[in-house]
């Protein structure tokens, strides 16, 4: 696979080293047991696959490729990068202007825009609409377009889908810049529709059924339908993406889903007529790290931090499956905790930080933490928590002693 010129600062000398040793000893990415890093007293537990992915990489490597190849002009970003606090405040420093919050909310309108600005794509891509806009600006939206080729593969799928006289059902968060993008371009081709999780797709299966009527569709999927969609005819015949970012599984568990519904209307004989597989769209990344996380979990730990932005959907599914077995700290890096005695940190069921006491149990080593992060998060931040909870044990073995038998792993490389 294609490797991108990643800012050296985004690295680390404990974690790359790391995750560069089992790259070399298992490049075809089949043992998923976790790397563990033992200071003694503390050991971490960390991920096969976490951290940048294809897609990441590329968007940054395209947007400090923007900044070196144009120093006089101005540079915007339509949101942000990715979703990144770090990444995102670095650009910011470096000159790039956000021109729209990932909400979509406009920062800077787009006609104080001209030909002579250079716009930047985020890796979530954008809709067709905004392209538009853009365009008619004068502004070049392709030069810069760091849209990740995974979520490109689900828009031509879904092209696929819709030019084949499917309806599109949509896995994802109807509001997220990736979603948004999806939508936009999946109605040009046909008819639409997007289920957070298997709560709102069971209730489509009832549509599907013929359970629920056409009114109870128009008033729970308010808002999350192509315009002119018809219940009575565009459920006829389905086919599900998803938002790369969801849980992989839930995808596949909402797809068997939509195919057993349709199945219940109109038989088991038919339903190849009725439902198309796109099993296929799913991001190899997510579906990674994903894998890798149970497999920590199954490993065992006393507890979990995951490190990423609070507004990323592929970290937050990450904690979601971690809260489930241990004690787990979503957290944007080490700055978040200071002691053992309290930890700030993220509740993604709430929406919002929370603080929690005595959350470390420092007082009774060995303390196994699992570690990993997102696929937007630099190594470096992981390092940084590392670092910071090997301080509270004197007597916790040197870095260099306990990262060598990596080192000496690259070096048989």
């Amino acid at each position: 696979m294609r490797q991108f010129d990643v800012p050296t600062f985004y690295e680390s000398p404990i974690i790359s080293t790391v995750k560069d040793a089992r790259q070399a000893t298992d490049p075809r990415k089949k043992d998923l047991e976790p790397s563990v890093i033992d200071f003694g007293p503390v050991r971490f537990k960390i991920a096969r696959h976490f951290g940048f992915c294809f897609g990441v990489e590329q968007a940054i490597e395209i947007a400090y490729e923007a900044l070196e190849e144009n120093p006089d002009k101005r540079i915007f970003l339509l949101s942000e990068m990715i979703h990144n606090p770090h990444v995102n405040d670095d650009l910011r420093e470096r000159g790039i202007q956000f021109l729209r919050t990932t909400k979509g909310e406009q920062l800077i309108p787009f006609d104080e825009l001209g030909p002579d600005d250079v716009v930047i794509v985020p890796a979530f891509g954008t809709t067709l609409e905004v392209e538009q806009e853009l365009e008619r600006q004068g502004v070049d939206t392709e030069a810069y377009d760091t849209t990740c080729p995974f979520v490109e593969k689900v828009w031509r799928k879904s092209a696929q889908i819709g030019d084949d006289d499917y309806s599109i059902v949509v896995h994802g968060k109807r509001y997220h810049e990736e979603t948004r993008a999806t939508f936009s371009h999946a109605k040009e081709d046909g008819p639409v529709v997007v289920v957070r999780d298997m709560d709102e797709a069971q209730e489509l299966a009832k549509v599907i059924r013929g359970e629920k009527d056409t009114a109870f569709f128009y008033d729970y999927f308010e808002d999350k339908y192509s315009e002119d969609f018809d219940p009575e005819t565009d459920l006829r015949r389905l086919g599900v993406v998803n938002q790369t970012t969801m849980l992989a599984e839930e995808t596949a568990a909402i797809a068997d889903l939509m195919r057993d519904a349709l199945t219940d209307r109109y038989g088991e004989a038919d339903v190849e007529e009725h439902f198309a597989d796109t099993s296929d769209t799913l991001c190899y990344a997510t579906t990674e790290n994903q894998n890798a996380t149970q497999a920590l979990i199954e490993d065992g730990a006393d507890l979990g931090i995951i490190v990423g932005g609070y507004n990323s959907s592929n970290t937050s599914h990450l904690v979601e499956l971690c809260e489930e077995h241990m004690p787990t700290y979503f957290i944007r890096d080490a700055e978040e905790f200071d002691a053992p005695s309290e930890i700030q940190h993220f509740d993604v069921h709430v929406q919002e930080e929370v603080s929690t006491e005595d959350w470390f149990p420092a007082d009774d080593p060995p303390v196994d933490v699992l570690l990993t992060s997102g696929a937007s998060c630099p190594d470096a931040l992981l390092d940084e928590v590392v670092r910071k909870i090997v301080s509270w044990y004197p007597d916790a073995r040197p870095v260099e002693e306990v990262i060598s038998p990596y080192e000496e792993a690259l070096g048989d490389d």
